[in-house]
């Protein structure tokens, strides 16, 4: 997509909310609520994320108050794949996400406010806060405090360093995550420090204007994915080696899954990729969150242990929920320029009051 395609067929929808319109007439935000140019690709690759962190937290979700359902079992063929591809795949790309989300909503905000990181901390804490009651009173294996407590810790202070400096201490803390046996917590760190790193090297800004970077780059994660993955379907969970083959298959397969749809973003399919993924990210927070509580009540009624579900049931819970969310999220996203808890995460972090409707 060049420059001047991000305007041409564009919709005034006032200074907050300018869409374009894809070939099959759905409108494709230009700008975001904060009046910076919107990449669609962002809003794609969060949905999409959104769907796999679903289906990964199908079952432990279920088992109100574990983290992770262990088995000793082998499980099916459909264990496997969904083991190999989706168990550990989608939060690095979750976590990459928000350190990119971070530094653009930091960027705004400079252009915006005489305290711009004042708005970052007031986001922080209002998602500590949300991440603490989502523990707590529903599910402990939440992610929302944990990514918190590291912008306050780790991302706010990175503000101040060089984009170096950032680049550096990313690679170091990737790097070290997957020597030291998977440390989720430290690739998360690692993680949310690339993805502000690739902010402020204008990396994202062009994202969605290269074919032959991400096919490339595509192919090398693939290729490296392969040969840990083998070493991960081949080892047991006892194994020592085995946390660290989990850990790199599944960054490897996460930079692949990332490269693959900015690849497809670049066909005639982007109109669908878009339609499908693109309401569910936009409104990542509020979905997030109502997957639990749609989660807890499939489990209620099923009755049944969890930990006996099928691989096929666990896919069509993920299915059903995904459907009715993707439903709600286009519905109301059609009226509303953001879904309700993005709405009331926006108000608290520049401390007034948004308009919720779409301006026309």
């Amino acid at each position: 997509m060049t420059p001047e395609s991000l305007t041409s067929g564009a919709v005034a929808r006032g200074p907050d909310h300018v869409s374009r319109r894809l070939p099959d007439g759905t409108a494709e935000p230009v700008t975001t609520s904060a009046g910076r140019p919107r990449i669609a690709a962002l809003d794609v690759l969060r949905g999409f994320a959104l769907c796999g962190i679903l289906l990964a937290n199908v079952q432990p979700i279920a088992h109100v108050g574990d983290v992770a359902v262990i088995s000793d079992s082998p499980g099916s063929t459909a264990d496997v794949w969904l083991g190999l591809l989706v168990e550990q795949r989608f939060f690095p790309i979750f976590s990459l996400l928000f350190g990119i989300g971070f530094s653009l909503l930091l960027d705004s905000a400079r252009k915006r406010v005489a305290r711009p990181r004042l708005v970052l901390l007031r986001r922080l804490v209002v998602l500590l806060v949300v991440g603490l009651a989502h523990f707590l009173l529903l599910w402990h294996g939440d992610i929302l405090s944990t990514y918190a407590v590291v912008g306050l810790v780790v991302l706010m202070p990175s503000t101040w360093l060089p984009r170096w400096a950032v680049a550096g201490l990313a690679a170091v803390l990737v790097t070290t995550a997957l020597v030291i046996g998977g440390d989720r917590t430290v690739l998360v760190v690692g993680l949310f420090l690339l993805g502000s790193a690739l902010v402020r090297y204008g990396v994202i800004d062009r994202m969605e204007h290269s074919t032959r970077v991400p096919a490339v780059l595509g192919l090398a994660l693939v290729a490296g994915a392969v040969p840990v993955m083998s070493r991960q379907s081949t080892s047991s969970a006892h194994d020592p080696g085995f946390a660290v083959a989990l850990a790199g298959a599944g960054l490897l397969l996460a930079g692949a899954y990332i490269c693959g749809m900015l690849l497809a973003l670049r066909t005639p399919l982007r109109p669908v990729l878009y339609a499908v993924f693109a309401p569910l990210g936009r409104m990542a927070l509020t979905n997030y969150l109502t997957a639990t509580v749609l989660v807890l009540a499939v489990a209620r009624f099923f009755g049944d242990p969890p930990v006996t579900w099928s691989s096929t049931r666990v896919v069509l819970i993920a299915a059903v929920i995904l459907s009715v969310q993707w439903v709600w999220s286009t519905l109301w996203l059609r009226r509303y320029g953001q879904g309700p808890l993005e709405w009331l995460w926006r108000w608290a972090a520049w401390a007034r009051r948004p308009s919720p409707r779409r301006t026309s």
